[in-house]
């Protein structure tokens, strides 16, 4: 049975190595940031508390820590250290805080990202049924370069931790190396706190002095390896970084599939930690699903898509390259392919969105499509609604948006443009090609076009004055015919001139 217990986890480090103007622990690996990994490990445990002991860019790590979907609770609390003066420093500065918190004191980094909750149950437990002071979490690495190594007495306690510079050529021949975990217990390890003295050259206390300590006061410190040396893991550099992420992405793909989800080329996909997908969906080569992404069963995720924070229902497909963000899709629905899904957009139940469609901020009715080429930004789309290739809401008057409706059972001409504020009422047909800038009554036909002017002979006569007055303007042609067409096949009116077109600029966001 594990004792009451306590967890650290130091996090007030420069990060120098990052060569970063962002604190190490705010960069991201596997859709978190390094720190939100190791709390939310923490917070798996149970423990009584959890205390972050922060330094460098604290107020950004507390407001991240602090804000959802981290799920701290009320165990989460804060330790400043003011200056970094080292590991063993951190600790003191959380005497008041940690000395009375529990029996026992689980201690590990904030750049730890790999290790997992049950991997530190097993640490606890092997603690509690040992009679040892301390407990140090080891790893045997087949390269042991730049780490402490585990120097084991005969009974195969810890007797001493010795870092890479001050090892002997037969120390630095040891594999087993010292993973930066440990368990105290807690009255203990602040008695030998007090008995630290800074490291010469750097002037720092370190952590790894307390175990020669209690060695000397004839404490018994024991040693736990970790099954997996990858878990233990320290995040020091950007390229220990893409590899913390590789490693967390294909734990997050693995994971999937082993529940039923159908990944191929899973090593090409970026599926981030907090992502939930559904038995039976297919996820092909290049996609991305990120944040707190939602993914139904029996769904189809098609080449290249990129989807963020958004929820699908069963049976939705999202064809090769689509981008989508903060949107709902039901059931049944059909997406892409290349189609952009822009924030608070909602697919109702078999409606299809096509080749190079934008939506915005709108809400498309159940069995609706639009197939082609087109904007929807600021607009609600009724039940069976045919929205034509090249329509646009011109939702944006340079000042506010507007809406536009679009009631059920509609057809929209292709290359059509809804001048919002505007209500195109059920049933309705509006003819192709038109500008709509009143609301259409149900059941109506709605043109609004341009007159149509054919200036005959206009080419050769072109010709005719430039070859002769090549510098000077083209006089207008005599003879105009235009030709207004309207729907139903009505016949062309001859007419003078051309009717004048409108100036002005419809403008969309």
């Amino acid at each position: 049975m594990i004792e009451p217990f306590t967890i650290a986890i130091l996090g007030a480090g420069l990060g120098t190595r990052f060569k970063s103007k962002r604190a190490k622990l705010l960069h991201s690996a596997g859709g978190r940031r390094l720190i939100e990994h190791t709390v939310r490990t923490a917070t798996e445990l149970l423990p009584r508390k959890i205390f972050v002991i922060v330094g460098y860019q604290a107020k950004e790590i507390i407001e991240t820590l602090s804000a959802p979907p981290v799920p701290s609770g009320e165990r989460l609390f804060f330790i400043r250290q003011t200056k970094p003066m080292g590991t063993g420093h951190a600790l003191r500065c959380g005497r008041q805080e940690l000395e009375t918190a529990a029996p026992l004191l689980l201690v590990f980094y904030g750049d730890t990202p790999l290790l997992r909750a049950e991997t530190l149950r097993q640490f606890l437990e092997f603690h509690s049924q040992s009679t040892a002071a301390a407990s140090v979490m080891t790893a045997v690495m087949e390269d042991p370069t730049g780490y402490g190594r585990i120097v084991r007495a005969p009974d195969e306690s810890v007797k001493q931790i010795v870092e890479q510079k001050s090892a002997s050529p037969e120390q630095q021949a040891i594999r087993e190396i010292n993973t930066g975990i440990y368990c105290f217990e807690t009255r203990l390890l602040f008695v030998e706190l007090e008995r630290l003295v800074p490291d010469k050259i750097t002037g720092e206390y370190y952590l790894t002095d307390v175990i020669h300590l209690l060695n000397q006061r004839g404490k018994r410190v024991a040693a736990y390896p970790i099954p997996d040396p990858a878990e233990a893991m320290g995040v020091n550099t950007r390229a220990e970084l893409a590899q913390a992420d590789a490693l967390l992405r294909a734990r997050k793909a693995r994971e999937l599939m082993l529940a039923g989800v159908t990944i191929y080329q899973p090593e090409t996909v970026r599926i981030d930690a907090d992502v939930e997908v559904g038995a039976d969906t297919v996820i092909e080569p290049g996609v991305s699903l990120l944040g707190r992404t939602r993914v139904g069963e029996d769904c189809h995720i098609g080449p290249f898509a990129t989807i963020q924070d958004s929820e699908l229902a069963d049976h939705v497909t999202v064809k090769q390259s689509c981008v989508i963000a903060e949107s709902k899709i039901a059931s049944g629905a059909s997406i892409g392919p290349f189609a952009h899904l822009r924030p608070e957009a909602e697919v109702g139940e078999e409606a299809k969105i096509g080749n190079f469609v934008e939506v915005k901020k709108s809400r498309i009715g159940r069995g609706s499509k639009a197939q082609h080429l087109t904007y929807l930004g600021d607009a609600t789309v009724g039940e069976n609604v045919n929205v034509g290739a090249g329509t646009i809401t011109c939702n944006y008057d340079g000042e506010k948006k507007h809406q536009t409706v679009i009631e059920d059972n509609v057809f929209i001409g292709s290359g059509t443009e809804l001048v919002a504020p505007v209500r195109v009422g059920k049933n309705a047909y509006v003819g192709a090609g038109s500008t709509i800038t009143m609301g259409v009554p149900p059941d109506a036909l709605a043109i609004a076009r341009s007159l149509q002017t054919n200036k005959l002979r206009w080419v050769k006569e072109r010709k005719k004055k430039t070859e002769k007055q090549p510098t000077e303007a083209m006089e207008p042609v005599d003879e105009i015919f235009a030709t207004q067409q309207q729907s139903g096949g009505s016949k062309g009116t001859k007419l003078g001139k051309a009717a004048p077109r409108t100036k002005g600029k419809i403008k969309r966001r």
